[in-house]
């Protein structure tokens, strides 16, 4: 059984670029815009990109999130498998060069991510 739901809050229905907009409105409940607008302000801030890790990372922090690390010792360890560890919660997961939230057992993606591996998440404390 595919973990995966579909989820695309973007305004134009853009699929490239923007997964850590998505997974953040997805987490949070804000809309596109809000979240976008949000991330370019922290962005300019920090003098980077809204989608660099340290910016996103920030404006996770301020809105009560918190990093963890996945154990070293699952090793292939994939999106799905996290959904199946954690059927419960709300989670943002880092994959390199990409971003997905999980709900409750599920993952929001506009594509199906669950191979990835992620590498850390964020979670609200």
């Amino acid at each position: 059984m595919s973990r995966h739901i579909f989820y695309n809050p973007n305004p134009s229905r853009q699929r490239v670029g923007d997964c850590t907009v998505r997974a953040i409105c997805k987490a949070t409940g804000q809309d596109w815009d809000r979240t976008y607008a949000a991330l370019c302000a922290y962005g300019l801030h920090c003098k980077d990109m809204p989608s660099a890790n340290s910016v996103w990372g920030k404006y996770l922090r301020e809105l009560g999130f918190r990093r963890h690390l996945i154990d070293d010792d699952k090793e292939d360890y994939t999106v799905e498998d996290f959904c199946r560890d954690h059927p419960k919660g709300t989670y943002i997961l880092a994959i390199d060069g990409h971003v997905v939230c999980a709900v409750d057992g599920f993952y929001y993606d506009s594509w199906n991510s669950g191979q990835e591996i992620p590498v850390y998440y964020w979670t609200k404390e």
